[in-house]
């Protein structure tokens, strides 16, 4: 209701309770206008009532939702489900254009303002956590693998004669398949051992540069968030090589938006040498459902010439999803979250170092990853690989995801390439370990739990290894056993074992 619609009503109630109903509107709308002025993340979270009224706003500017709109073309936002329309909020044109994802739609002005405000509030957010030097992003209805390959597709028109690119191994499926995809040769470079860690190998990075000439390197793709013990690359090196040699630097930054080391080494990496492009996932960085991520760069047109890169218009969820997450939250709400999250990876820690004692294990010392931690299985492997691989049956039976048992030496073939030690970033890591990690949203009951199922699950295998040396060469068919509900439970995991590898 306007100005007029109040004056209006004011013959029907009291002018005085109109005047504060109006008032009260005028709250929620104040609220709206500093957000299209300023184009950054609001401090404070808003209340759902003012979230609805703006998507509200925004969707009856939409050519579908016009009183007597006749649309006759072949996508006029026509949606046979009431219940798909509510989900999207009557929000249906999608974002972009056919040669633009930035692009603004004629006969979607609430769809496309609804893209220009999320990227906005995404950049304020990225300034937020760290790289403050960033010029420019979007939002892409994709997941970070093939988001990457969009960067990639984008360089080679800029680098024709480029077959290669340099990979600092890092063991995550959709990392490597994203280069296949763009029609590239990936280039490994292993990690080195440094104690516990797996650091960046910077020498045979620039030795291959050498090897295979500048001009035919479409870029160095490095990588910051990683299962431990891998450790984010060393980036601002890798950077002063990429500007030393004229080459490209993309970064997969998945998870690494809730890490401020992470985002001071792109600042830092972007400072002192050369980065592109990095790009970010949105379900792991704001809690928002799988499909979208965030290309950002120190370069305003190398960022637009990505998004026009991308063939057709596109799907708006992402950009609604992470729109109404960071409107809910506030700026101080998801600072709130990151302080968290790294209190909750303190204290998984301590959780993960004591129990390890416990065994006869030890947490890996893998201090320069903020995210991930290890836990050697070296007791278990010491018998066979099938207690390893048995834990991890067990907790992923138990409910508690995430969390991964490594074995050295496995073998892992990927688009055509063999890794050996797949998994642990190099071929022969010293010892079989388990991983797990703090992640944004992650609370210290979490912890809790999962500590103590591990403690039972690493109890009952202990258990399971001392009755097969107890019965080692002995008839079983002159035994008689009990059987209670751990045995009970054995026989599940051993019939799931499969089913947790093929996760895995």
């Amino acid at each position: 209701m306007n100005r007029e619609s109040f004056a209006a009503a004011e013959r029907l109630v009291s002018p005085a309770y109109m005047r504060q109903g109006c008032e009260a509107r005028r709250s929620h709308e104040h609220l709206i206008r500093l957000l299209l002025e300023k184009g950054k993340c609001p401090e404070d979270g808003w209340d759902e009532s003012t979230l609805e009224l703006f998507l509200h706003e925004l969707a009856i500017m939409d050519s579908n939702n016009f009183l007597g709109n006749c649309g006759v073309g072949e996508r006029e936002g026509r949606v046979a489900s009431a219940l798909v329309a509510r989900r999207h909020y009557r929000l249906i044109h999608g974002i972009g254009r056919s040669g633009d994802i930035s692009a603004v739609q004629p006969k979607a002005a609430g769809s496309s303002l609804l893209n220009k405000i999320t990227n906005s509030l995404v950049l304020d957010i990225i300034k937020l956590t760290g790289v403050h030097a960033v010029t420019n992003c979007f939002v892409v209805p994709m997941a970070t693998g093939m988001s990457l390959t969009l960067c990639f597709l984008t360089l080679r028109h800029k680098r024709p004669k480029a077959r290669y690119i340099i990979w600092p191994r890092i063991d995550q499926k959709s990392c490597f398949k994203c280069m296949i995809t763009a029609g590239f040769e990936p280039v490994v470079i292993e990690n080195i051992l440094d104690g516990d860690e797996l650091h960046t190998n910077l020498k045979a990075v620039e030795a291959k540069v050498q090897e295979l000439g500048p001009d035919n390197i479409l870029c160095v793709h490095s990588t910051t968030s990683c299962f431990a013990p891998r450790v984010p690359d060393r980036l601002e090196e890798l950077a002063v090589i990429c500007a030393s040699y004229s080459i490209p630097h993309i970064v997969n930054n998945a998870y690494g938006l809730q890490s401020s080391k992470c985002m001071h080494l792109i600042q830092q990496g972007a400072q002192v040498g050369r980065i592109d492009a990095f790009v970010q996932s949105l379900d792991k960085n704001f809690m928002v459902p799988v499909g979208g991520a965030i290309i950002a760069g120190f370069n305003d047109s190398f960022i637009q010439e990505i998004s026009k890169m991308y063939p057709g218009r596109a799907s708006a969820s992402p950009s609604l999803d992470v729109l109404i997450t960071l409107l809910s939250l506030g700026s101080n709400g998801y600072k709130k979250l990151l302080k968290e999250r790294k209190e909750v990876f303190s204290y998984l820690s301590i959780q993960v170092k004591k129990l390890s004692e416990a065994y006869n294990e030890r947490l890996l010392h893998t201090p320069h990853n903020p995210i991930s931690l290890a836990m050697t299985l070296k007791t278990l492997n010491e018998q066979h690989d099938k207690a390893v691989t048995h834990l991890g049956s067990m907790l992923f039976t138990r409910q508690v995801s995430g969390a991964r048992v490594v074995l050295p030496g496995s073998m892992q073939t990927v688009s055509g390439y063999t890794f050996r030690g797949f998994m642990s970033h190099t071929n022969n890591y010293p010892c079989a370990y388990l991983n797990a990690a703090s992640g944004i949203g992650m609370q210290v009951q979490d912890v809790d739990v999962f500590i103590k199922r591990l403690d039972k699950c690493l109890k009952t295998v202990r258990k399971e290894q001392n009755k097969e040396s107890n019965v080692s060469g002995v008839d079983k068919h002159d035994k008689t056993e009990d059987v209670d509900v751990e045995d009970m439970d054995l026989k599940l995991d051993n019939v799931l074992l499969d089913t947790y590898q093929d996760s895995s």
